[in-house]
């Protein structure tokens, strides 16, 4: 489990969990918000989920970003599922993953 545990975290050493980059964009207003989340609602439909990802951070649209972390968490990538969680103010979901990881966290320092 160690390994696994430094692996996960190893992905995150050089920028920090959350980049100040990972914000929405202040400066948008709301019809360019509509636009950009409907194309990333295209992106997401046709299975580019990365780029919908991006606009969805872009835009801070909170269902996007929820609805990519639960595409994360079906591929095992909860971490980056609970970034997007966390962005999106979805409590419900990012808490169970908290839960998980400090299990993770209080199983490798009894090691």
């Amino acid at each position: 489990m160690d390994s696994k545990f430094n692996e996960e975290f190893a992905r995150f050493s050089d920028q920090g969990f959350i980049k100040t980059s990972d914000f929405p964009m202040q400066n948008l207003d709301s019809e360019k918000k509509a636009l950009l989340n409907r194309k990333g609602n295209e992106f997401f439909n046709t299975g580019d989920i990365e780029s919908a990802r991006r606009i969805y951070i872009t835009t801070g649209y909170s269902d996007g970003l929820s609805r990519v972390g639960d595409v994360y968490v079906s591929k095992g990538r909860e971490l980056d599922a609970l970034k997007l969680y966390w962005l999106a103010h979805n409590k419900r979901k990012a808490d169970p993953l908290i839960q998980k990881l400090a299990r993770i966290i209080e199983t490798v320092t009894e090691l």
